[in-house]
């Protein structure tokens, strides 16, 4: 507002003032280079913007004391958002991405650039599941998937799903889910489409109806790169 006003130097001091109180709010190093550049300030553009880049890849606020999300119905058609008409916004995944996920959730087939892959640690434990289901009846409280073991703390970058309880009542199958850290925009809608078709998988196998998920996450957020899209997608200025 003040630097559409025309006042360039309030709005310079109010946008330092901002970034440096947040320095991963990517909107104010965005604006504050171009309060600068207006200002003739050429060399001071340029390292906002650096910093508006860093800001805008970097993951920024969060959730600290966590979110937990019920899902009574996970297997509603369709299992990816869908973008209104006239929302110019472009999908956050695809079925064919959920599709490339699920491989990664089921097999240990590893890439050469890849840490790890969440089916390196579940795959085994799938099989083993069904089974215990199948064969040591219904009631088991035991059938918990881990993923991760020791080392994780170690890694650059940990897995981010951490473990996938299962627990089957009134005839369905349920899921407990526990993600480390969690993308908003682009890993939720992919993650939870991918261990959908897991969950709708192993019911078939051990003969009961699919049924409700609970996930919690003590870190989701939103990188700065999604903050724009995600509203519009909400329709927010």
């Amino acid at each position: 507002m003040l630097a559409a006003a025309g006042e360039l130097e309030a709005a310079e001091a109010e946008l330092q003032q901002a970034s440096s109180l947040d320095p991963d709010l990517a909107p104010a190093w965005h604006n504050l280079a171009v309060v600068l550049e207006r200002s003739g300030r050429a060399d001071a553009a340029a390292a906002a913007r650096r910093e508006w880049q860093r800001a805008a890849h970097a993951p920024p606020r969060g959730y600290p004391y966590g979110v937990g999300v019920g899902l009574l119905h996970p297997g509603t058609r369709p299992l990816i958002p869908d973008i209104p008409p006239g929302c110019n916004v472009p999908p956050p995944t695809s079925m064919e991405y959920v599709e490339q996920y699920l491989e990664k959730l089921i097999t240990s087939r590893k890439d050469v650039h890849e840490t790890y892959t969440y089916g390196e640690d579940l795959e085994k434990q799938i099989d083993e599941v069904i089974r215990m289901y199948r064969e040591e009846g219904l009631n088991t409280n035991q059938a918990y998937m881990a993923v991760g073991d020791a080392s994780s703390i170690l890694l650059q970058d940990p897995q981010c799903l951490r473990g996938i309880d299962t627990r089957i009542r009134y005839g369905k199958l349920h899921f407990v889910l526990y993600f480390r850290s969690w993308d908003l925009w682009g890993g939720m809608p992919a993650n939870l489409a991918g261990i959908q078709n897991l969950k709708e998988y192993m019911a078939g196998e051990i003969g009961v109806k699919d049924g409700e998920m609970i996930v919690e996450s003590k870190g989701l957020h939103l990188y700065g790169y999604a903050e724009d899209l995600a509203k519009l997608r909400c329709m927010r200025e």
